[in-house]
């Protein structure tokens, strides 16, 4: 015998625009947005069974949130609180640790430890953990970070993030930098490969075979990088890589290069060679300011996944590696993702000093 009809399912504006959202969000959990979907199939007619299988879920788990919703509308849809062991640490514990984490030392150490807050304020580890946790306290982590002097320092950011997100026309943007003294290490001893159980694992010496460094430009537009090894990195090097990137750029285009401050960037015999071309355009990154230049990224990622763990018994092995990655990361290339804004990076900055004068929220 047919069973007893699903109760239909009508929403209101509001109420679909909320699920609709929720039904294409990245962020919230996946059994929410699959629970959101449920309901727009069975409000747009769906039966229970095709919704089960065009979402790969069971009928009656399609039932139980079909008719949640029925019943309860969108605050069904989310999880029932349960009940559990009643908290044995109450706010005034939580807000003491707190307060003594981000604003006291021990006196023996730079950071708190789990155990060392935990024998201060008489809360086990394990809470001790789950509270900066919740908090996202992490005094075990250490970053660093140095303020731009420059005294053009707001016009830089304001030309470079327009240059990122507003590129001009027949014109293409290159970050240009070098990766300078490009070890060629070679391990003592074999690798011990990667296996069940434990990490791939090298040893701590190692053999010197010389360096390089590595000329690199990201075309901003592609995530296409155009790039060569040479022997040094003095100006004579890179008027070469200059010249090397002019040979691969249709005569056509304007070039703009986002560039730091060194000195070999600056050199009166590289500033001569760039006047004499009008099609290039310079734009030099604020002191101290690396991080707006985002072939520093590129750099990361080529250390990290080809230089840092290998073993070059060469530096002719060490440059055929990297040309090997070029060309590979070439083939798949894409841009990176750039959203900030100068006016966004100017806040953060802002903030970051009323931190660093106890002024800042």
């Amino acid at each position: 015998m047919p069973g007893r009809p699903p109760a239909p399912i009508v929403l209101g504006d509001s109420e679909r625009l909320q699920l609709e959202a929720m039904a294409a969000s990245r962020a919230l959990p996946y059994s929410l947005v699959s629970r959101a979907k449920i309901v727009l199939m069975a409000a747009n007619g769906s039966s229970n069974a095709k919704i089960a299988k065009d979402l790969r879920l069971d009928r009656s788990t399609v039932s139980i949130w079909r008719n949640r919703f029925f019943k309860s509308r969108l605050e069904g849809l989310h999880d029932e609180l349960r009940p559990g062991r009643p908290r044995t640490i109450d706010d005034e514990r939580i807000a003491e640790l707190i307060d003594k984490t981000l604003h006291t030392k021990p006196d023996n150490a730079t950071h708190w430890s789990c155990r060392t807050a935990a024998a201060q304020s008489g809360i086990s580890p394990s809470s001790v953990g789950r509270i900066w946790r919740a908090f996202g306290i992490q005094p075990h982590r250490h970053d660093a970070f140095k303020l731009s002097t420059d005294p053009f320092f707001v016009e830089k950011v304001r030309d470079i993030a327009a240059l990122y997100l507003n590129p001009p026309d027949k014109a293409i943007v290159l970050c240009v930098d070098e990766k300078s003294q490009v070890q060629a290490l070679e391990r003592t001893q074999p690798m011990l490969p990667l296996g069940m159980g434990y990490t791939e694992c090298s040893t701590h010496d190692y053999t010197r075979h010389g360096t390089t460094t590595l000329f690199a430009a990201l075309e901003v537009a592609t995530g296409k990088v155009i790039a060569q090894c040479k022997a040094r990195h003095r100006h004579q090097e890179y008027l070469q890589f200059l010249r090397h990137i002019d040979a691969n750029v249709p005569p056509e285009l304007d070039v703009h290069i986002v560039a730091d401050n060194y000195a070999t960037h600056k050199h009166a015999n590289v500033r001569r060679w760039l006047a004499a071309r009008p099609r290039y355009h310079v734009h030099y990154t604020p002191t101290y300011a690396s991080w707006l230049n985002q072939v520093e990224r590129w750099f990361a990622i080529i250390t990290q996944r080809a230089i840092r763990r290998g073993s070059f018994r060469s530096v002719k092995e060490l440059v055929a590696t990297i040309e090997r990655f070029v060309a590979g990361h070439n083939a798949r290339s894409s841009p990176f993702t750039w959203v900030a804004t100068a006016d966004s990076i100017l806040e953060k900055i802002r903030r970051l000093c009323g931190r660093i004068s106890g002024t800042g929220d």
